[in-house]
């Protein structure tokens, strides 16, 4: 076994893999750009170097000074994690070369699988369906629409080396392919070094379900079960579970085995990820192997009870699987949320800067469910625009699905994060979706769930209640606290709390009594019910964590101008509690309107100006594109919202503008 390891990684996945060597008790060397010089994984390791400026392609992405680390710090091996270098087959060569083990497959099965063009046609050539596509070199955007018209719309323009959703785009007409591939392109070069891109059919309202395959250096090859990965936006995962609710056992069976075919084929030796396109009858088609550890790796390890960084471990050592097929047994049900530093109310557009708030719910037992967070990040860190904008994966485990369900929704109610903005509440919202709950997927979901975009609902039903009771119960507590402030001109002890309270919930209304029990404080609503609300909730503390009546409950809180802001659920909502007749006079006051001109196209988020495509004097129409901003490694379309003319141009190529940056100005 190894005495060292490199991670040649960062963030989440640097820090998970650090966990299982400290666990095995292999110590470990970090690598860091100028960006992460004060990262998480960077003081979790042992040992950390410094391999350059922050751009990935200046640090990350270069093989030398992965190699000098290692020689440098007497590194045995190295484990590529995902992303970055773990798919290019010239990483595995050069660290032979310098005798140093690659905690992956060997590069044969790299060059096999890992390019998604050569896996298709060694797929094809073992008699493995796929979809229909065009594997070959395309010369030019107008190839690209020939090919595209000869397939038939809709088609999946997709990088040949690409992965995490990046050089992707569906393509519902010629007119979106010529865009789209000239997108996939540019965003394939900067992300992968690779602009090869290639088109297949895109199977109408299908299932991403992919299946986890371990091999070892001996000739064993094993399946661990299948994750279905339908939710997506932009073609990226946004929740991942494992097992999927659309398999039985016989179609299980029958997908693990063709990728353990497959991965045969190659003499896989490590772990890696055989991903389906299917339908909705349960039919399904090869669609590419991920040569790698995955990101959603750990929904498989908490129903199979095995450390897939681990056995990849073991497996670089030469030891052989300590398990064989008929020894994997799936237990419960697991579910893992991505949270992305991005705003799901600007179209999920990155969000970069300093986490001023960053509090994850209490890993561990959740009643009879786990709670799991795989994290790279901590309060005070910042997000950076040179990476993935992910912060972190939170993971519930349970008996059931439904309960794995209920479990993620009270963590993800108990995630407080703030300085950046990040997609908590479209997560909380997911997961009070019937359609989700229900198990009713396909990759289109969010765009058919959510076709004008996100904006936090407003709470309704039972949500609205418990807001209701909670924020009356936060009133209380600061009033209590009012009183006990020393130095008053009245005695507190003269000054009584009127039982009688009104709570406005962002224009709602709702007439409650308040009173004091023994171990609870009584919110009594409308109908007469008193409602016992307990928690030991403090000023100042980001989540309301207790009980309304039976039901445990957290809620975020944020204080506001004479209330708070509250989410719970994904709803969110302006809290004012009133005396009835301060309520009165409250409902005279009139409101203030947003003024907004409507003739400036903003920087929706911070990032780089990739290109201008507009000039000054020109007339555009709606829908037209204006400019193309580079954040996280996505390249963002910005397009005319109505018809007018471009009077001023205030940024230009090259420029890296803040959130809300004007780029240029209308007549």
């Amino acid at each position: 076994m190894f005495d060292k390891i490199l991670i040649a990684n960062r963030g989440e996945i640097a820090c998970r893999i650090i966990k299982t060597a400290q666990k095995m008790g292999i110590k470990t060397v970090a690598v860091y750009s100028d960006a992460d010089r004060d990262a998480v994984h960077v003081a979790m390791a042992d040992e950390a170097v410094h391999i350059g400026p922050a751009p990935a392609a200046q640090s990350y992405l270069l093989i030398d000074k992965i190699i000098d680390a290692c020689k440098q710090t007497g590194a045995q091996a190295v484990h590529p994690g995902y992303g970055f270098l773990s798919e290019r087959e010239a990483f595995p060569k050069a660290l032979a070369e310098a005798g140093i083990v690659f905690i992956g497959p060997n590069p044969g099965a790299i060059a096999a699988m890992g390019d998604k063009i050569e896996s298709k046609k060694a797929a094809a050539a073992a008699k493995v369906s796929t979809v229909p596509g065009f594997l070959g070199v395309i010369e030019s955007p107008e190839h690209a629409v020939q090919i595209a018209n000869e397939i038939g719309y809709p088609v999946m323009i997709k990088a040949s080396a690409g992965g995490g959703g990046k050089g992707m785009r569906i393509a519902e007409s010629a007119d979106e392919v010529a865009e789209g591939f000239a997108r996939a392109k540019s965003e394939a070069s900067s992300s992968f070094g690779d602009d090869r891109v290639f088109i297949e059919k895109f199977i109408t309202d299908p299932r991403h379900i992919e299946i986890q395959v371990i091999g070892d250096k001996h000739g064993n090859v094993i399946y661990l079960g299948e994750r279905e990965c339908s939710i997506q936006r932009r073609n990226q995962k946004v929740i991942e579970e494992a097992p999927s609710p659309l398999l039985d056992e016989e179609t299980r069976r029958k997908m693990g085995e063709q990728a353990v075919a497959l991965a045969k084929a190659v003499n896989y030796d490590s772990a890696g990820t055989v991903e389906f396109v299917a339908g909705q009858d349960k039919s399904f088609y090869f669609l590419e192997m991920n040569t790698r550890l995955q990101v959603e790796h750990p929904v498989t390890e908490m129903i199979t009870g095995l450390d897939l960084v681990e056995l990849m471990i073991r497996v670089a050592a030469g030891e052989a699987l300590p398990l064989t097929q008929s020894d994997v047994k799936l237990n419960g049900w697991a579910v893992e949320s991505r949270v992305y530093a991005e705003d799901p109310t600007r179209n999920f557009l990155p969000s970069i800067g300093r986490l001023t708030t960053y509090l994850p719910p209490e890993e561990g037992p959740l009643g009879d469910a786990i709670v799991r967070n795989d994290t790279g990040v901590e309060e005070g860190g910042e997000i950076a625009i040179h990476y993935d904008p992910m912060i972190a994966k939170l993971v519930t485990w349970a008996p059931t699905r439904i309960e794995a369900i209920e479990a993620q929704a009270t963590a993800l109610d108990a995630f407080a994060i703030e300085g950046i903005r990040h997609n908590i509440p479209f997560l909380a919202t997911l997961m009070a979706h019937p359609r989700w709950r229900e198990g009713r997927l396909s990759t289109g979901f969010i765009k058919e769930e959510f076709p004008e975009g996100f904006t936090a609902p407003e709470p309704v039903g039972p949500v609205a209640l418990r807001l209701a009771a909670v924020a009356a119960a936060i009133d209380h507590k600061l009033n209590i606290r009012k009183r006990g402030i020393s130095g008053q001109m009245r005695d507190p002890s003269l000054l009584s709390f009127q039982r009688e309270r009104v709570v406005v919930l962002s224009g709602q209304r709702f007439d409650v009594t308040v009173d004091t029990a023994e171990d609870a404080l009584l919110v009594t609503g409308e109908d007469g019910k008193a409602v016992p609300v307990r928690s030991d909730w403090r000023p100042g503390n980001p989540v309301w964590a207790g009980t309304v009546g039976d039901e445990t409950v957290a809620i975020q809180v944020r204080p506001l101008l004479n209330g708070v802001f509250l989410q719970h659920a994904g709803a969110a909502a302006e809290a004012r509690v009133f005396t009835r007749r301060e309520a009165e006079l409250a409902a005279l006051m009139p409101v203030k309107e947003n003024a907004g001109s409507g003739k400036q196209l903003l920087c929706p988020m911070p990032g780089l100006v990739k290109q201008i495509m507009v000039t000054e004097g020109q007339e555009v129409k709606n829908g037209e594109p204006l400019a193309i901003v580079e954040a996280m490694k996505m390249e963002n379309v910005l397009r005319a919202e109505r018809d007018g003319t471009v009077s001023k141009i205030a940024a230009k190529e090259g420029d890296s503008l803040a959130v809300d940056a004007v780029i240029l100005e209308f007549a």
